[in-house]
């Protein structure tokens, strides 16, 4: 049997490194997820991604504890539901996903939406700056933010976000967040990052590209990510495909076929819209 891979990691604003690959476990049940992240830590995995409003935190935990990894380890990170958008309500939410999770302190804390409309999210940010001042997490960011809404942080306080994972993948490249995120110091994380219902992965230029590397459609979109400096956080329930997605680091995408899955992008306009959704 072949050992799982180690996993490089990048260095972080704050000074956390994070693993440069991720397992998300959206929409898995608690049931689901104590067996799936058992078995992602067991192919190699190390950074586990949750949200309070996946409804898994309970199950994610007990998964953490099934793998037998020491928690020092593992790169764990949650998400703040809306309700919590607000300095003080911030630890509320944390110590509820941190109980859920079994676990003592978070390595990434997310907003996970800003909605705009209710114009709360720079308060969050400064209550997750607070957690990460008391050393309770170790890396705070944000999810599905924009460079506007980035902007408004940035002015209103000295922590920089470490992370903004958005939805992100060869057919929706955010050329406009990237630039954002790397002139800033952010390191960009991307959800949905083989796209969704199979298109992608059927889609000719990724399946000539995996043909010609000997590699399955998604360890090609994956490596993708990986050429562009992104942290993708692909999700399966199967233990076959977490093992093939984390076998990417052993080969390399030349930039004329990295160019080449980059054209495929159909434009910002494709993206879920932050501004009008979230919870």
């Amino acid at each position: 049997m072949n050992a799982a891979p180690t996993v490089p990691t990048r260095q972080l604003a704050n000074g956390a490194e994070i693993p440069q690959i991720g397992f998300g476990t959206w929409p898995l049940s608690d049931a689901e997820a104590e067996r799936a992240v058992a078995e992602a830590i067991g192919a190699g995995y190390r950074l586990i991604d949750t949200a309070y409003k996946y409804g898994n935190e309970v199950g994610v935990g007990r998964g953490l504890r099934a793998s037998g990894v020491p928690r020092e380890e593992l790169f764990v990170t949650s998400k703040l539901n809306g309700e919590w958008h607000g300095r003080e309500r911030v630890r509320e939410a944390f110590e509820d996903s941190i109980g859920k999770l079994g676990i003592d302190y978070l390595d990434l804390y997310l907003i996970h939406w800003p909605m705009p409309w209710r114009d709360r999210y720079v308060d969050a940010f400064l209550g997750l700056a607070d957690l990460l001042r008391e050393g309770r997490v170790r890396a705070v960011g944000l999810s599905n933010f924009k460079p506007a809404h980035i902007g408004r942080i940035r002015a209103a306080t000295d922590v920089t976000p470490d992370v903004n994972q958005i939805q992100l993948d060869p057919t929706l490249t955010r050329d406009a967040a990237r630039a954002y995120h790397r002139e800033h110091g952010i390191v960009t994380e991307s959800w949905g990052p083989i796209g969704h219902g199979g298109e992608l992965l059927a889609h000719p230029t990724v399946t000539g590209l995996a043909d010609r590397y000997g590699r399955t459609p998604a360890q090609v979109v994956l490596r993708w990510h990986l050429e562009l400096g992104l942290v993708p956080i692909p999700k399966t329930a199967s233990a076959e495909r977490m093992k093939s997605n984390i076998d990417v680091f052993d080969f390399t995408l030349s930039p004329e076929d990295v160019a080449a899955l980059s054209a495929l992008d159909r434009g910002e306009e494709a993206a879920t819209d932050s501004d009008t959704t979230g919870h």
